[in-house]
């Protein structure tokens, strides 16, 4: 999957042993779900999840990873990957080639990008940027390529073209719904093995990454089948939306959500551009989306990280919970507990685990000098699991025990 701060990767199996815990089976609504590493996770030990983000590219992994099924589009999927893989092989070809190799498109595919770089820089897939990271933006028309290769150094110029021509051919196919989401989860982890960055996109590397002068290779991506607890579905929603509308369905509610300053929008800013496909306005050096101002999430304030979580647990109508956070967010355990304590009772499980890469090198200002320090190379992660505490009832006697109403389902107190 693609590199992401704040991902659970090592965290899986404690995730799943504390969801394991509370049921072996059933119905997890994964109400952050960013990469969906934790919701693919969960659909392998077949659960069924409901995957909310209110980012389109995370709403595309939720697809891709927790609504698809491996019976459903595998198949199609196969002839698909080695269709594109082709079309990036002709893009980079020289201009002779680049006729010949791209009359296969369809009437809807667009050519007139790959045909125009060959024809004005023969060779251009082996040209290197000169020092500063700017060249001829008209050499290449496109988007994509202008944006985040001349006007950033986000990939390198060769893999800028290809990413636009199978975006577009990606689009021109009309595509199924989930088939399309896995076509486009293949596209952007393709991008993301070849990037030039730290993890994040709020900047790229000085020189650049020895994998960025990697061609540009598509795969398959790992689609489950169905989970034996039913099929999965992805949504694009606002978190109290989706916890008021979803939690119902669900037997356990775990929650990821954003816990501090760093902005999922902000930091992978290029994946949304690349599933939105709608060449948006940008600025600063990073060439970040302009609605990054504007789209902004409460659980990224200080002020109002709080009083908006609590909201949201407050609207959960599942019996259970799992809860991930940091010990670098704006909440500490304390105040946690507090908040998870009135639905049951609260178990607390803490995990050690080293810092992402951009947080261990420093900071450095626009021209490069280190600025600051790292304060520390490790964090804590902690996992809240809240379950409805048992009730206990007094024993009574042959004569009374009959009188006792039929018991109900326990809910959350």
């Amino acid at each position: 999957m693609i590199k992401y701060l704040g991902s659970k990767r090592t965290l899986i199996p404690t995730i799943l042993e504390a969801v394991g815990s509370i049921a072996r089976t059933g119905t997890v609504l994964d109400l952050f779900s960013g990469t969906s590493r934790v919701g693919h996770a969960l659909k392998r030990a077949n659960y069924r999840v409901l995957a909310n983000d209110h980012n389109a590219y995370a709403h595309t992994l939720a697809t891709c990873y927790v609504e698809a099924d491996a019976e459903e589009v595998l198949d199609d999927m196969t002839g698909l990957v080695q269709d594109l893989n082709k079309l990036a092989v002709g893009v980079n070809a020289s201009p002779e080639r680049s006729e010949a190799s791209t009359d296969w498109l369809s009437p809807g595919g667009r050519t007139d990008v790959a045909r125009g770089a060959a024809q004005q820089a023969p060779g251009f897939g082996l040209m290197s940027l000169p020092p500063g990271g700017r060249t001829n933006a008209s050499l290449l028309t496109d988007h994509f390529t202008k944006t985040y290769c001349l006007d950033s150094r986000f990939f390198h110029p060769k893999n800028g073209p290809k990413i636009h021509a199978i975006r577009e051919r990606i689009a021109s196919l009309h595509l199924p719904r989930e088939l399309e989401a896995v076509a486009l989860v293949s596209l952007m982890e393709a991008a993301d093995r070849v990037d030039s960055t730290t993890g994040v996109q709020m900047a790229y590397l000085k020189q650049w990454a020895p994998r960025a002068h990697n061609d540009l290779a598509l795969r398959i991506p790992d689609i489950l089948p169905q989970a034996t607890s039913g099929k999965g579905s992805a949504f694009c929603m606002d978190a109290l939306e989706a916890m008021r509308e979803l939690s119902p369905e669900a037997d356990i509610v775990y929650l990821d959500p954003p816990y501090n300053q760093h902005s999922y929008l902000g930091n992978y800013h290029i994946w949304e551009t690349l599933i939105r496909w709608d060449a948006p306005e940008v600025y600063g050096v990073a060439c970040k989306r302009t609605d990054c101002r504007e789209r902004k999430s409460v659980f990224n304030s200080k002020r109002l990280i709080k009083d908006s979580l609590a909201e949201v647990i407050d609207a959960c109508r599942a019996p259970a919970m799992v809860v991930s956070f940091s010990d670098e967010g704006y909440l500490d355990r304390a105040e946690l507990e507090a908040m998870l304590s009135p639905r049951g009772r609260v178990r607390v499980i803490e995990r050690d685990y080293k810092r992402y890469v951009g947080a261990q090198i420093g900071i450095y200002n626009p021209s490069g000098e280190k600025v600051g320090k790292v304060g520390h190379l490790r964090n804590t992660e902690m996992l809240f699991v809240v379950t409805p505490r048992k009730v206990t009832r007094p024993r009574l006697g042959p004569a009374t025990h009959r009188s006792l109403p039929r018991a109900r389902r326990l809910t959350p107190a």
